[in-house]
Protein backbone atom coordinates (compact mmCIF):
# COMPACT_ATOMS: atom_id res chain seq x y z
CA UNK A 1 0.00 0.00 0.00
CA UNK A 2 1.41 3.40 -0.91
CA UNK A 3 1.82 6.09 1.70
CA UNK A 4 -0.73 8.88 1.75
CA UNK A 5 0.39 12.32 2.92
CA UNK A 6 -1.83 15.17 4.07
CA UNK A 7 -0.20 18.52 4.80
CA UNK A 8 -1.70 20.77 7.46
CA UNK A 9 -0.66 24.29 6.44
CA UNK A 10 -0.33 26.56 9.46
CA UNK A 11 2.69 28.69 8.63
CA UNK A 12 5.61 27.86 10.89
CA UNK A 13 3.43 25.27 12.66
CA UNK A 14 2.75 23.27 9.49
CA UNK A 15 3.19 19.51 9.54
CA UNK A 16 2.50 16.36 7.55
CA UNK A 17 0.10 13.54 8.38
CA UNK A 18 1.63 10.31 7.03
CA UNK A 19 -0.81 7.45 6.46
CA UNK A 20 0.26 3.95 5.49
CA UNK A 21 0.94 0.33 6.40
CA UNK A 22 4.06 -0.48 8.43
CA UNK A 23 5.11 3.05 9.39
CA UNK A 24 5.87 2.17 13.03
CA UNK A 25 9.12 0.48 12.04
CA UNK A 26 10.31 3.81 10.63
CA UNK A 27 9.15 6.03 13.47
CA UNK A 28 12.68 6.90 14.66
CA UNK A 29 13.71 8.42 11.33
CA UNK A 30 10.42 10.28 11.08
CA UNK A 31 10.81 11.79 14.55
CA UNK A 32 14.36 12.89 13.70
CA UNK A 33 13.09 14.54 10.53
CA UNK A 34 10.24 16.27 12.37
CA UNK A 35 12.30 17.66 15.26
CA UNK A 36 15.52 18.21 13.34
CA UNK A 37 17.84 16.54 15.84
CA UNK A 38 19.32 13.16 16.73
CA UNK A 39 20.73 11.85 19.97
CA UNK A 40 18.30 13.56 22.34
CA UNK A 41 15.90 11.98 24.79
CA UNK A 42 12.32 11.16 23.85
CA UNK A 43 9.34 10.47 26.08
CA UNK A 44 6.86 7.90 24.75
CA UNK A 45 3.43 8.01 26.36
CA UNK A 46 1.25 4.96 25.74
CA UNK A 47 -1.26 2.82 27.61
CA UNK A 48 -1.41 -0.64 29.10
CA UNK A 49 -3.14 -2.10 26.02
CA UNK A 50 -1.19 -0.49 23.17
CA UNK A 51 2.34 -0.66 24.56
CA UNK A 52 2.48 -4.49 24.74
CA UNK A 53 1.25 -4.63 21.13
CA UNK A 54 3.43 -1.97 19.49
CA UNK A 55 6.00 -0.82 22.00
CA UNK A 56 8.76 -3.13 20.80
CA UNK A 57 9.05 -1.88 17.19
CA UNK A 58 8.65 1.75 18.28
CA UNK A 59 11.35 1.40 20.94
CA UNK A 60 13.71 -0.35 18.53
CA UNK A 61 13.23 2.28 15.83
CA UNK A 62 13.73 5.22 18.19
CA UNK A 63 16.85 3.69 19.74
CA UNK A 64 18.26 2.91 16.28
CA UNK A 65 17.90 6.62 15.50
CA UNK A 66 19.99 7.54 18.53
CA UNK A 67 17.27 8.49 21.02
CA UNK A 68 17.39 7.75 24.74
CA UNK A 69 13.82 6.51 25.26
CA UNK A 70 11.77 7.12 28.40
CA UNK A 71 8.42 5.31 28.54
CA UNK A 72 5.35 6.21 30.57
CA UNK A 73 2.19 4.08 30.33
CA UNK A 74 -1.24 4.98 31.66
CA UNK A 75 -4.35 2.88 32.13
CA UNK A 76 -6.68 2.24 29.20
CA UNK A 77 -9.86 4.30 29.09
CA UNK A 78 -11.40 7.76 29.18
CA UNK A 79 -11.36 7.85 32.97
CA UNK A 80 -7.55 8.17 32.85
CA UNK A 81 -7.79 11.43 30.89
CA UNK A 82 -7.48 13.61 33.97
CA UNK A 83 -5.21 16.24 35.45
CA UNK A 84 -3.65 13.89 38.01
CA UNK A 85 -2.32 11.75 35.13
CA UNK A 86 -0.85 14.85 33.49
CA UNK A 87 1.02 15.55 36.73
CA UNK A 88 2.32 11.97 36.81
CA UNK A 89 3.64 12.17 33.25
CA UNK A 90 5.29 15.53 33.97
CA UNK A 91 6.89 13.93 37.02
CA UNK A 92 8.32 11.17 34.82
CA UNK A 93 9.64 13.79 32.38
CA UNK A 94 11.33 15.83 35.09
CA UNK A 95 12.83 12.77 36.79
CA UNK A 96 14.29 11.63 33.47
CA UNK A 97 15.83 15.04 32.84
CA UNK A 98 13.92 15.77 29.64
CA UNK A 99 14.74 19.15 28.15
CA UNK A 100 12.56 21.60 26.25
CA UNK A 101 13.74 20.39 22.84
CA UNK A 102 13.16 16.71 23.59
CA UNK A 103 10.08 15.33 21.79
CA UNK A 104 7.08 13.66 23.35
CA UNK A 105 5.56 10.83 21.30
CA UNK A 106 1.94 9.75 21.85
CA UNK A 107 1.49 6.07 20.95
CA UNK A 108 -2.15 5.12 21.29
CA UNK A 109 -5.68 6.35 20.82
CA UNK A 110 -7.37 9.63 21.53
CA UNK A 111 -6.99 9.53 25.31
CA UNK A 112 -3.23 9.01 25.04
CA UNK A 113 -2.89 11.66 22.35
CA UNK A 114 -4.94 14.26 24.22
CA UNK A 115 -3.13 13.67 27.52
CA UNK A 116 0.39 13.50 26.06
CA UNK A 117 -0.34 16.57 23.96
CA UNK A 118 -1.35 18.57 27.01
CA UNK A 119 1.81 17.44 28.79
CA UNK A 120 3.80 18.57 25.75
CA UNK A 121 2.06 21.97 25.80
CA UNK A 122 2.76 22.48 29.52
CA UNK A 123 6.12 20.88 30.23
CA UNK A 124 8.78 23.62 30.19
CA UNK A 125 6.21 25.78 28.32
CA UNK A 126 6.19 23.53 25.29
CA UNK A 127 8.07 20.64 23.70
CA UNK A 128 7.90 19.05 20.22
CA UNK A 129 4.97 16.66 19.99
CA UNK A 130 4.55 13.68 17.66
CA UNK A 131 1.22 11.90 17.31
CA UNK A 132 1.32 8.15 16.51
CA UNK A 133 -2.39 7.23 16.60
CA UNK A 134 -3.30 3.55 16.75
CA UNK A 135 -7.12 3.68 16.69
CA UNK A 136 -9.38 4.63 13.82
CA UNK A 137 -10.94 7.49 15.76
CA UNK A 138 -7.52 8.95 16.59
CA UNK A 139 -6.24 8.53 13.03
CA UNK A 140 -9.21 10.28 11.41
CA UNK A 141 -9.81 12.95 14.04
CA UNK A 142 -8.12 13.58 17.37
CA UNK A 143 -4.49 13.30 16.23
CA UNK A 144 -4.89 16.16 13.74
CA UNK A 145 -5.50 19.80 14.60
CA UNK A 146 -3.66 20.44 17.85
CA UNK A 147 -6.54 20.33 20.34
CA UNK A 148 -5.21 18.66 23.51
CA UNK A 149 -7.08 18.36 26.80
CA UNK A 150 -8.13 16.33 29.80
CA UNK A 151 -11.53 16.04 31.44
CA UNK A 152 -12.92 17.65 34.57
CA UNK A 153 -15.77 16.43 36.74
CA UNK A 154 -17.85 19.33 35.37
CA UNK A 155 -17.39 18.38 31.74
CA UNK A 156 -15.31 16.86 28.98
CA UNK A 157 -12.06 18.49 27.78
CA UNK A 158 -12.44 21.54 30.00
CA UNK A 159 -8.71 21.66 30.77
CA UNK A 160 -6.80 22.03 27.52
CA UNK A 161 -4.76 23.97 25.01
CA UNK A 162 -4.02 24.33 21.32
CA UNK A 163 -0.65 22.67 20.70
CA UNK A 164 0.05 21.45 17.18
CA UNK A 165 2.10 18.29 16.63
CA UNK A 166 5.25 18.46 14.54
CA UNK A 167 4.20 15.26 12.78
CA UNK A 168 1.40 12.69 12.71
CA UNK A 169 2.30 9.11 11.76
CA UNK A 170 -0.77 6.91 11.23
CA UNK A 171 0.19 3.26 10.70
CA UNK A 172 -3.01 1.74 9.37
CA UNK A 173 -1.83 -1.80 10.13
CA UNK A 174 -2.62 -1.09 13.79
CA UNK A 175 -6.31 -0.94 12.88
CA UNK A 176 -6.28 -4.70 12.25
CA UNK A 177 -5.75 -5.33 15.96
CA UNK A 178 -8.66 -3.14 17.07
CA UNK A 179 -11.56 -4.83 18.83
CA UNK A 180 -14.73 -4.54 16.77
CA UNK A 181 -16.19 -2.07 19.26
CA UNK A 182 -13.20 0.28 18.92
CA UNK A 183 -13.40 0.10 15.14
CA UNK A 184 -17.08 0.99 15.23
CA UNK A 185 -16.33 3.93 17.52
CA UNK A 186 -14.09 5.38 14.83
CA UNK A 187 -16.68 4.78 12.13
CA UNK A 188 -19.28 6.79 14.04
CA UNK A 189 -16.84 9.70 14.01
CA UNK A 190 -16.22 9.18 10.28
CA UNK A 191 -19.95 9.52 9.59
CA UNK A 192 -19.63 12.97 11.15
CA UNK A 193 -17.15 14.03 8.47
CA UNK A 194 -19.44 13.07 5.64
CA UNK A 195 -22.40 14.76 7.28
CA UNK A 196 -20.63 18.04 7.98
CA UNK A 197 -18.51 18.52 4.89
CA UNK A 198 -18.55 15.87 2.17
CA UNK A 199 -21.76 14.40 0.79
CA UNK A 200 -19.75 12.11 -1.50
CA UNK A 201 -17.94 10.62 1.52
CA UNK A 202 -21.29 10.05 3.22
CA UNK A 203 -22.61 8.27 0.10
CA UNK A 204 -19.40 6.21 -0.21
CA UNK A 205 -19.78 5.09 3.41
CA UNK A 206 -23.37 4.09 2.66
CA UNK A 207 -22.03 1.84 -0.12
CA UNK A 208 -18.99 0.49 1.76
CA UNK A 209 -20.15 0.22 5.38
CA UNK A 210 -20.05 -3.58 5.50
CA UNK A 211 -16.48 -3.57 4.18
CA UNK A 212 -15.46 -0.87 6.64
CA UNK A 213 -16.97 -2.75 9.58
CA UNK A 214 -15.08 -5.84 8.45
CA UNK A 215 -11.83 -3.87 8.62
CA UNK A 216 -10.95 -3.93 4.91
CA UNK A 217 -7.43 -2.36 4.86
CA UNK A 218 -7.74 -0.41 1.61
CA UNK A 219 -11.13 1.04 2.52
CA UNK A 220 -9.93 2.03 5.98
CA UNK A 221 -6.80 3.70 4.58
CA UNK A 222 -8.92 5.63 2.11
CA UNK A 223 -11.27 6.69 4.90
CA UNK A 224 -8.40 7.94 7.05
CA UNK A 225 -6.97 9.96 4.18
CA UNK A 226 -10.27 11.59 3.22
CA UNK A 227 -11.19 12.49 6.80
CA UNK A 228 -7.73 13.93 7.47
CA UNK A 229 -7.97 16.08 4.34
CA UNK A 230 -11.34 17.44 5.44
CA UNK A 231 -10.06 18.21 8.91
CA UNK A 232 -6.84 19.78 7.61
CA UNK A 233 -8.85 22.10 5.39
CA UNK A 234 -11.05 23.22 8.28
CA UNK A 235 -8.17 23.62 10.75
CA UNK A 236 -6.19 25.69 8.23
CA UNK A 237 -9.09 28.13 7.99
CA UNK A 238 -9.62 28.42 11.76
CA UNK A 239 -6.86 26.98 13.94
CA UNK A 240 -8.24 28.08 17.31
CA UNK A 241 -11.93 27.35 16.76
CA UNK A 242 -13.12 30.94 16.52
CA UNK A 243 -15.47 30.21 13.61
CA UNK A 244 -15.61 27.48 10.94
CA UNK A 245 -13.75 24.88 13.03
CA UNK A 246 -16.73 24.68 15.35
CA UNK A 247 -18.37 22.57 12.64
CA UNK A 248 -16.15 19.69 13.78
CA UNK A 249 -18.18 19.57 16.99
CA UNK A 250 -21.14 18.10 15.11
CA UNK A 251 -22.64 15.44 17.38
CA UNK A 252 -20.33 16.34 20.24
CA UNK A 253 -22.55 18.58 22.38
CA UNK A 254 -24.96 15.73 23.13
CA UNK A 255 -22.16 13.16 22.89
CA UNK A 256 -20.07 14.83 25.57
CA UNK A 257 -23.13 15.12 27.79
CA UNK A 258 -23.72 11.37 27.46
CA UNK A 259 -20.13 10.69 28.48
CA UNK A 260 -20.28 13.11 31.41
CA UNK A 261 -23.52 11.86 32.98
CA UNK A 262 -22.31 8.26 32.77
CA UNK A 263 -18.90 9.21 34.24
CA UNK A 264 -17.03 8.10 31.09
CA UNK A 265 -17.71 4.44 31.91
CA UNK A 266 -20.56 3.43 29.59
CA UNK A 267 -19.73 4.82 26.16
CA UNK A 268 -16.65 4.97 24.02
CA UNK A 269 -16.31 8.50 22.67
CA UNK A 270 -17.34 7.52 19.15
CA UNK A 271 -20.42 5.69 20.43
CA UNK A 272 -21.55 8.83 22.23
CA UNK A 273 -20.92 10.85 19.07
CA UNK A 274 -23.11 8.37 17.15
CA UNK A 275 -26.01 9.24 19.43
CA UNK A 276 -25.05 12.91 19.15
CA UNK A 277 -25.34 12.77 15.37
CA UNK A 278 -28.87 11.45 15.70
CA UNK A 279 -29.71 14.27 18.11
CA UNK A 280 -28.27 16.77 15.62
CA UNK A 281 -30.34 15.26 12.81
CA UNK A 282 -33.49 15.54 14.94
CA UNK A 283 -32.67 19.20 15.57
CA UNK A 284 -32.12 19.75 11.86
CA UNK A 285 -35.53 18.28 11.05
CA UNK A 286 -37.19 20.35 13.77
CA UNK A 287 -35.56 23.55 12.51
CA UNK A 288 -36.22 22.81 8.85
CA UNK A 289 -32.54 22.65 7.84
CA UNK A 290 -32.72 18.91 7.13
CA UNK A 291 -35.44 16.94 5.38
CA UNK A 292 -37.03 13.94 7.05
CA UNK A 293 -35.56 11.82 4.23
CA UNK A 294 -32.01 12.98 4.93
CA UNK A 295 -32.59 12.54 8.65
CA UNK A 296 -33.57 8.94 7.97
CA UNK A 297 -30.35 8.45 5.97
CA UNK A 298 -28.34 9.62 8.98
CA UNK A 299 -30.17 7.27 11.33
CA UNK A 300 -29.78 4.32 8.94
CA UNK A 301 -26.04 4.86 8.44
CA UNK A 302 -25.42 5.26 12.17
CA UNK A 303 -27.41 2.07 12.81
CA UNK A 304 -25.39 0.17 10.19
CA UNK A 305 -22.15 0.95 11.99
CA UNK A 306 -23.34 -1.41 14.69
CA UNK A 307 -24.59 -1.68 18.26
CA UNK A 308 -23.92 0.80 21.04
CA UNK A 309 -24.60 0.72 24.78
CA UNK A 310 -28.18 1.65 25.53
CA UNK A 311 -29.06 5.28 26.20
CA UNK A 312 -32.84 5.12 26.58
CA UNK A 313 -32.57 4.89 30.36
CA UNK A 314 -30.88 8.29 30.65
CA UNK A 315 -32.84 11.33 31.75
CA UNK A 316 -33.14 14.03 29.07
CA UNK A 317 -33.21 16.72 31.75
CA UNK A 318 -29.89 15.61 33.20
CA UNK A 319 -28.35 15.44 29.74
CA UNK A 320 -29.59 18.92 28.94
CA UNK A 321 -28.17 20.19 32.23
CA UNK A 322 -24.79 18.64 31.37
CA UNK A 323 -24.83 20.50 28.06
CA UNK A 324 -24.80 23.79 29.97
CA UNK A 325 -21.13 23.14 30.80
CA UNK A 326 -20.23 22.71 27.13
CA UNK A 327 -17.11 24.79 26.43
CA UNK A 328 -18.49 25.90 23.06
CA UNK A 329 -21.15 28.18 24.52
CA UNK A 330 -21.55 31.65 23.03
CA UNK A 331 -22.79 34.46 25.30
CA UNK A 332 -24.17 31.88 27.68
CA UNK A 333 -26.03 30.00 24.95
CA UNK A 334 -25.23 26.50 23.76
CA UNK A 335 -23.86 26.57 20.21
CA UNK A 336 -25.37 23.58 18.42
CA UNK A 337 -23.93 22.32 15.14
CA UNK A 338 -26.98 21.48 13.02
CA UNK A 339 -26.89 19.62 9.68
CA UNK A 340 -28.00 21.49 6.58
CA UNK A 341 -28.85 18.56 4.38
CA UNK A 342 -26.03 16.05 3.89
CA UNK A 343 -22.60 17.67 3.61
CA UNK A 344 -23.06 21.04 5.28
CA UNK A 345 -23.84 22.45 8.73
CA UNK A 346 -24.87 25.64 10.50
CA UNK A 347 -24.03 26.91 13.99
CA UNK A 348 -27.18 27.78 15.92
CA UNK A 349 -27.47 29.45 19.32
CA UNK A 350 -31.21 30.15 19.09
CA UNK A 351 -32.65 26.69 19.81
CA UNK A 352 -35.11 26.68 22.68
CA UNK A 353 -34.80 24.16 25.50
CA UNK A 354 -38.00 22.29 24.67
CA UNK A 355 -36.80 21.60 21.11
CA UNK A 356 -33.49 20.28 22.44
CA UNK A 357 -35.21 17.99 24.92
CA UNK A 358 -37.57 16.61 22.28
CA UNK A 359 -34.57 15.89 20.03
CA UNK A 360 -32.79 14.10 22.87
CA UNK A 361 -35.83 11.96 23.65
CA UNK A 362 -36.41 11.08 19.99
CA UNK A 363 -32.78 10.16 19.33
CA UNK A 364 -32.20 8.13 22.49
CA UNK A 365 -35.47 6.21 22.67
CA UNK A 366 -34.31 3.13 20.74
Amino acid sequence: MSERRVRVRLGDRSYVVSIGDGLLADIGRRVVRAVGRRGSSVLVVSNSTVWPLYGKPVLASLEASGFRVVVHTIGDGERFKRLSEVERVIGTSAAAGLERGDPIVALGGGVVGDLAGLVSALYMRGTPFVQVPTTLLAQIDSSVGGKVAVNHVSGKNLIGAFHQPVAVVADTSTLQSLPARELRAGLFEAVKYGLLGDASLFAWMERRMESLCAGHPDDLARLVGVCCRIKARIVESDETEAGPRRALNLGHTAGHALETVTQYRRFLHGEAVGYGLEVAAELGIALGTMSAEDGARVRRLVARVGPRPRANDLDAGKLHAAMQHDKKRVSGRIAFVVPVGIGNVAIRTDIDDSTVRRALIAALKS
